[in-house]
């Protein structure tokens, strides 16, 4: 299973035992490289050749007799999404003729080079956490775990709401009826396209660009709330970022220096709060809403106890930061705050980071990656700051992410390579 994110593209090598009652996942190879399919627009063929190293990793770790009934599927999520349909389409479709004519693995039959919907991507996600947590088994009925996945471009939730008596979750998109295990389960999902940690990055600095250029001084000198003090950042007229891939500011008409003026969390958490999690009720058609006018069942009311999974992006900036496993959000903004003031001394005393100035010298985007996260979770998804989340890269030594779950679909269209039963 190949994953094509939008900063870069992952191969999962998975090995299933589905003679027992359900499949049962026994080992895993994983590969990743940068940078992903969306960074070819112009050049398809180059796309498609950049995934040789993963396919390579295949061929070394499927055994050769296997190699002609072992499926392989690639799926692209919000890279390519905000890519276009044309620059898209020319690039799967070189993916999809490149795999068929130079690798003996056969294509998974239904969208085997496709952009996975939001909601798959989501709902896969779900199910590859508490199936490999155990919540999915056809002996009991086990209370399910709630994920939230952070990638590069888009943002996914996915929950089992227990509504309350007499009502009922309200009709729509959001809805995801699945059955697994011979049991029947209604999720709430919602995916959030541009909402992914660096489509975040890009909306906090493109923000109001007029009023930008109108609060400069004669240098073109704006302060930022979220870029650490010491920073500057120019944003050349009709150009974006070249270090970060940043989409161009055609409509600016004169350069632009962003100077950095974070002092502790709120001031950027503020600036974020306004821009992408607004709760404005009029925005809201179907209340309760999350942010961006989504309707969504309160967390609290309809899941008050459940067991809350955040991976992806939030695993890569929080571990840089010492957390373990399980923490509250009130610790998550603690470790915003003192990030956001460059303040080492405290992560190194307080979170064990070893060497935490490195940090700010690697990613100056730190304080506004971490105001983002806790604003997500707090301001748009509305969790308590006293709520505990549990962190996971990987559970029982698996990866997370959508790719277990993709792959267990896989397993149910058909028998790709089956053992003669005797």
């Amino acid at each position: 299973m190949i994953d094509a994110g939008s900063t870069g593209s992952r191969i999962h090598a998975y090995r299933f035992n589905y003679c027992a009652e359900q499949p049962r996942l026994e080992s895993e190879v994983f590969h990743h490289i940068k940078p992903g399919l969306s960074s070819f627009p112009d050049d398809p063929v180059a796309a498609a050749h950049s995934l040789d190293e993963l396919m390579a990793v295949a061929l070394a770790s499927v055994p050769a007799s296997l190699h002609g009934c072992t499926p392989v599927a690639v799926k692209a999520t919000a890279g390519l999404r905000l890519l276009g349909a044309t620059a898209s389409d020319a690039i799967l479709a070189q993916v999809r003729h490149h795999l068929a004519t130079h690798y003996p693995f056969p294509l998974v039959q239904k969208e085997g080079v496709a952009i996975m919907d939001g909601k798959d991507e989501g709902v896969y996600a779900w199910i590859t956490v508490n199936y490999l947590l155990d919540n999915l088994t056809a002996h009991e009925r086990a209370s399910t775990a709630a994920i939230f996945d952070l990638g590069g471009g888009s943002t996914q939730i996915v929950f089992e709401p227990a509504m309350p008596v007499g009502k009922a979750m309200a009709p729509g998109e959001h809805e995801y009826a699945l059955q697994f295990a011979s049991r029947d389960y209604l999720l709430y999902q919602h995916s959030y396209l541009g909402f992914g940690l660096m489509e975040a990055r890009r909306r906090i600095l493109q923000y109001n660009i007029h009023n930008w250029q109108k609060e400069s001084g004669p240098d073109g000198r704006v302060e930022h709330p979220c870029l650490p003090v010491g920073y500057h950042e120019l944003l050349p007229a009709g150009s974006g970022d070249p270090a970060h891939a940043f989409k161009a500011y055609p409509e600016a008409d004169k350069s632009i220096t962003l100077t950095g003026a974070a002092d502790g969390l709120e001031q950027c958490r503020a600036f974020i709060r306004r821009l992408l999690f607004d709760k404005d009720p009029a925005a809201c058609p179907i209340k309760p809403c999350a942010f961006d006018g989504v309707y969504q069942p309160s967390l609290q009311q309809t899941f008050d106890h459940g067991h809350l999974y955040v991976f992806s992006y939030f695993y890569d900036r929080l571990d840089d930061l010492g957390f373990d496993r399980d923490f509250t959000l009130q610790d998550v903004r603690d470790a915003a705050h003192h990030v956001c003031r460059q303040d080492a001394a405290w992560l190194e005393r307080e979170r064990g980071v070893a060497n935490a100035t490195r940090l700010f010298e690697k990613n100056a985007y730190y304080c506004m990656d971490m105001a983002f996260i806790y604003g997500l979770l707090r301001d748009g998804y509305e969790v308590p700051d006293t709520r505990q989340v549990h962190m996971a890269k990987k559970i029982k030594g698996f990866e997370t992410g959508w790719c277990v779950g993709a792959a267990i679909a896989v397993l149910d269209e058909g028998h790709y390579c089956r053992v003669q039963e005797v």
